[in-house]
C-alpha cells in the first residue's frame, strides 16, 4: 500500500500519534525514526512508551549516551539512539537482533546503520512544515495496514465527539478482535472500543464455504449490534452502543466494568457463577425472534446451530488435535466413522429444546456489577456468534468453563439452580435436557481440543494449550452418558482417551 501521511499541528498531536502507535505495533516490529534535531522523534518515542506502560510518569531517559534503553512492558521495547554509532557492525554488540526477536525496536538516527536494519522495518519520517510537522510512514503492507487501522480508529473517535481521547490497550482474544479502553478528554466515564475488522475468507472447506461461514462465526460487527439490541430489549445488561461504523468494524460501547466472576487467585466465585446460570435459565425460558432490524437497510437473521456448524467444529479434533497428538493425520476411515457417529448424535437433537445461544458464555465474557440488583449484576459481552440451538449448550459452556476449573460441588449447584428455575417456568423436559447437556458438552470440548492446537500451530498462540488437561477432563465427563457410548468407544479406539490424554 502507498505511504501513509499525517500532519501534526503541535506537540500534543505528536504525543497522540505515539499513543496510537502503541496500539498498532507488535513484537518483531522495527520502527526507524527519521528526522532532523527538534523534529519530535524523542517526544513521539516517549509517548509511545508511556502509553504502552499505561504510566504517564514513566521515566524515559534519552539513549543518546547509552545507545540503547530497554523496557519490560506489555510488549518489550528497546529504544536505540544511533547518533554516536561509529559503525553499523556495532549494532550486533548492542543486542539488536535479540531485542527485535522479543519485542519492538525504536531506532532514532537509523541512517547511521541503514544497511544493518531489517528491510521489513517501518520508516517514520518527520519533517518540519510551517508550525507543525509532516509525518510519513513507509514499509511492508501488513505493517502499514496496522498503522492505517489505528489511525482510522483515531479518526472515528474524533468524528464521534471524542477528540483528544486517551486510548489504552484492554485485551485481545483468540480471534482478530481487540479492545481498548477509551478515556474521554472531558473526564467523563470511560468507554470501550471494539476493533473488529471484517474476517478475511479462509480456505474453502465444504460446499464452497470457509470455516467462519460453515460454523456461523460472525464475519463483521452486525451480529454483535443486533444481539446487543435484542438483549437490552429483553432486560439483560448488554452494553449500550454509543457510536458505530459497521463497514469498518469499529464500535464505541458502554464500559460495563472490569470485575469478573473469578477471585484474585483466578478461581470461580460461587455466587457469581450461580447468578450467571440463573440468567441463562431466564434467557431460555422465553423464545427469541430470529430476525432483528438494525435499521431499514440492515436486518440480521440469527443463524441456526445446524448439523453443518456442529460437525465442522467437531472436525477440529481430527483436523488439528489428532495429527498433533500422533504425529500423523487421521485416516480416512477414522474421519468417516467419526463423522457418522456425530450424525447419529445430532439426530438425537431433533427432540431438543432450542433457543438463543450466546455460545461463549463463560468467565472471560461475564462482567460482575456488584452494585446492581438481581440479574442486572451480570454484564454480557462477546455474543456476536450467537445462534439458535439446543439450550443445553450455553449451560455446558458455563458449568464446564473452558478457562478455569469448576469444581464438582459448584457445578452441581449450578445445574440444580438452572433446573429448578426452568421447572418453575413450566414446560421443561429435564431428562432430555440432561441428555443434551452431555451431548453439547462433548461437541464443545471436541471443538476446543482442536482449537487449542490450531491457536498454537497456526496462530502462534501456545498459551492456550494450558487448557488442554481441563478440556479432556470435561470431555470424559460428557462421555459418561449412555447416548454417547459410540463416541466414547471411538475415542478409546483411536487413542484420543488414554492415560496420556490430558498431557
Amino acid at each position: 500500500m502507498p505511504a501513509i501521511e499525517r500532519f501534526l499541528t503541535d506537540e500534543a498531536a505528536t504525543i497522540e500519534l505515539g499513543e496510537d502507535l502503541a496500539l498498532a505495533l507488535k513484537p518483531g516490529d522495527c520502527v526507524a525514526l527519521s528526522g532532523d534535531l527538534g523534529a519530535g522523534k524523542s517526544t513521539l518515542a516517549r509517548a509511545f512508551l508511556r502509553a504502552l506502560a499505561d504510566d504517564d510518569g514513566l521515566e524515559v531517559p534519552s539513549p543518546t549516551f547509552t545507545l540503547v534503553q530497554t523496557y519490560e512492558l506489555r510488549i518489550p521495547v528497546a529504544h536505540f539512539d544511533l547518533y554516536r554509532l561509529a559503525d553499523s557492525s556495532e549494532l550486533d554488540e548492542l543486542g539488536f537482533d535479540e531485542a527485535l526477536s522479543l519485542g519492538v525496536c525504536l531506532v532514532e538516527w537509523p541512517e547511521r546503520a541503514d544497511d544493518a536494519l531489517p528491510t521489513s522495518r517501518i520508516t517514520l519520517s518527520i519533517t518540519h512544515e510551517g508550525d507543525g510537522r509532516r509525518v510519513e510512514f513507509s514499509g511492508p503492507d501488513e505493517k502499514l495496514q496496522r498503522i492505517a487501522r489505528t489511525l482510522a480508529i483515531r479518526d472515528f473517535l474524533d468524528q464521534n465527539d471524542h477528540p483528544n481521547a486517551r486510548r489504552r490497550h484492554l485485551s485481545g482474544d483468540a480471534s482478530i478482535r481487540a479492545y481498548e479502553r477509551i478515556y474521554p478528554a472531558d473526564g467523563s466515564v470511560s468507554r470501550i472500543l471494539m476493533d473488529s475488522p471484517r474476517h478475511k475468507p479462509g480456505p474453502v472447506l465444504q460446499d464452497g464455504k470457509y470455516y467462519q461461514q460453515l460454523a456461523h462465526i460472525a464475519e463483521d460487527v452486525v451480529p454483535f449490534v443486533a444481539i446487543d439490541q435484542l438483549l437490552i430489549a429483553r432486560g439483560f445488561a448488554a452494553p449500550t452502543i454509543y457510536a458505530r461504523d459497521l463497514d469498518q468494524g469499529i464500535l464505541l460501547i458502554e464500559d460495563l466494568g472490569s470485575d469478573g466472576v473469578l477471585d484474585a487467585a483466578g478461581q470461580p466465585i460461587d455466587e457469581r457463577y450461580i447468578e450467571s446460570v440463573r440468567l441463562l435459565a431466564r434467557l431460555h425460558a422465553k423464545q427469541t425472534d430470529r430476525e432483528i432490524n438494525l435499521d431499514r437497510a440492515v436486518i440480521h437473521r440469527i443463524p441456526d446451530f445446524d448439523r453443518t456448524a456442529m460437525k465442522i467444529e467437531t472436525r477440529l479434533l481430527t483436523d488439528w488435535y489428532l495429527p498433533w497428538k500422533r504425529g500423523a493425520p487421521a485416516s480416512d476411515d477414522e474421519k468417516r466413522e467419526y463423522g457418522e457417529i456425530w450424525d447419529g448424535l445430532i439426530d438425537l437433537l431433533q427432540t431438543s429444546e432450542t433457543n438463543l445461544l450466546l455460545r461463549d458464555f463463560h468467565s472471560p465474557n461475564i462482567i460482575w456489577r456488584g452494585e446492581r440488583q438481581g440479574l442486572d449484576r451480570i454484564g454480557l459481552i462477546d455474543f456476536q456468534d450467537a445462534v439458535i440451538g439446543p439450550t443445553a449448550y450455553d449451560v455446558a459452556s458455563l458449568v464446564q468453563d473452558a478457562r478455569v476449573t469448576v469444581a464438582p460441588p459448584l457445578a452441581n449447584r449450578m445445574m440444580e439452580t438452572y433446573l429448578a428455575e426452568r421447572q418453575a417456568s413450566g414446560n421443561f423436559d429435564e431428562a432430555t435436557f440432561l441428555r443434551d447437556w452431555h451431548l453439547m458438552s462433548a461437541q464443545r470440548n471436541c471443538k476446543l481440543v482442536g482449537i487449542w492446537v490450531r491457536l498454537m500451530q497456526r496462530d502462534g498462540k501456545p498459551g492456550y494449550m494450558k487448557h488442554m488437561p481441563r478440556t479432556f477432563a470435561y470431555l470424559q465427563a460428557a462421555l459418561t452418558h449412555e447416548s454417547l457410548k459410540p463416541l466414547h468407544d471411538w475415542c478409546m479406539k483411536t487413542g484420543i482417551l488414554d492415560s496420556e490424554s490430558a498431557n
